[in-house]
């Protein structure tokens, strides 16, 4: 086990496999770094250095009370850099990770990073507004956290059938993962879990999306039901100069269990172009 310490005091929870080339994972809401594992194990085998860590108020890190905004969970994903010497570095960012992804290459100026990917990712604004209206309404998100509030492990129970497609019915993934992933869910503090969400729901990253000059992949399933494509992906690839849209047709949320190998084998070879 490797503890990463943070600019601000606290300890991050990270895990490094193989060697190579660093690809540093960043996980999404309200997972931890263990739902990388099976891509994290095929990157290592292809050659490369796989990073993945739990988010602050995630997981095993720490779990502070505040800063659960975007520019510290940058910040921390700069630390993590820093201590694991990544250099000529991919990050991919899943669901939330994907706003550190963006928010890194801004307020970081991109330092030694030489691909981006975003999966199913939350870029670049998901919040209905005047300017964005193929976002998400704002009560969507105020009934998310009261039900968190209320029952936080009745909520995970439904979140996690839309997560990975199922809704009403049983979807693509077994009732033990599904299982898994709610205790995953359920290691992360409450504070962390609410602001977390808040973060992602309110935070615009459109203009985040100019600092993003390298090849950059976006994989997004065209029925995500949690982040919907036409506010998410299809936004987002009209403002990267070099980015690389793929559409998974049919596919829910949660690519990384429902679509392991296809996502693998993409990821890898994206990785494989880098100079």
């Amino acid at each position: 086990m490797t503890m990463i310490p943070t600019r601000d005091g606290h300890a991050l929870y990270v895990k490094r496999w193989g060697s190579g080339r660093p690809v540093i994972l960043l996980h999404g809401w309200p997972l931890s770094a263990d739902s990388w594992d099976f891509h994290a194990m095929r990157i290592a085998e292809a050659g490369f250095c796989a990073i993945s860590y739990d988010r602050r108020g995630f997981g095993r890190s720490d779990q502070p009370y505040g800063n659960y905004d975007y520019d510290s969970l940058s910040d921390d994903l700069s630390d993590v850099m820093v201590a694991m010497e990544a250099t000529d570095a991919s990050l991919i960012g899943f669901s939330m990770g994907g706003g550190e992804v963006v928010r890194y290459m801004s307020r970081h100026a991109g330092r030694h990073v030489v691909q981006c990917g975003l999966i199913s990712s939350v870029v670049p604004f998901l919040l209905k507004t005047s300017d964005n209206p193929q976002g998400v309404e704002q009560s969507v998100f105020a009934e998310m956290s009261q039900a968190i509030l209320s029952d936080r492990p009745q909520f995970f129970a439904n979140f996690f059938k839309d997560f990975y497609g199922g809704g009403q019915g049983s979807p693509p993934v077994s009732v033990p993962y599904l299982q898994w992933t709610q205790s995953m869910a359920m290691q992360a503090s409450l504070k962390a879990t609410l602001a977390c969400a808040e973060a992602f729901a309110t935070t615009d990253f459109r203009s985040d999306l100019a600092a993003v000059t390298v090849p950059t992949l976006v994989v997004h399933g065209t029925a995500d039901a949690i982040v919907p494509i036409e506010t998410s992906a299809r936004a987002a690839i009209q403002n990267l100069p070099d980015g690389t849209l793929q559409e998974y047709e049919g596919a829910p949320h949660g690519l990384l269990a429902t679509h392991p190998e296809q996502l693998a084998d993409d990821l890898i070879r994206f990785l494989q172009t880098s100079p």
